[in-house]
């Protein structure tokens, strides 16, 4: 999906949906884990400045915890670079 930014200069930016990717990821963690390996899938964190707490990015952070305790970090982030046009 686009959204025009001017009418005049016919600028179109695409949308990024980090939230919905991170939402979707944490949901599969919990539900298709049959071996039971992941045993806690943390909230997502926003990318939010330290200090005054202002947004940052689009980036998105989940901790997971294994069985074990082993904590893993998944980032799901815009990679334009990468796009399919």
């Amino acid at each position: 999906m686009y959204i025009k930014l001017n009418k005049r200069a016919n600028t179109m930016i695409k949308l990024a949906y980090c939230d919905k990717i991170a939402d979707t990821i944490k949901k599969a963690l919990r539900q298709t884990d049959p071996d039971g390996i992941i045993a806690d899938a943390g909230p997502i964190t926003s990318d939010l400045d330290p200090v005054g707490g202002w947004f940052v990015s689009p980036k998105k952070t989940l901790t997971v915890h294994d069985r074990n305790g082993k904590a893993y970090v998944v980032t799901i982030e815009e990679a334009p670079f990468l796009d399919k046009d």
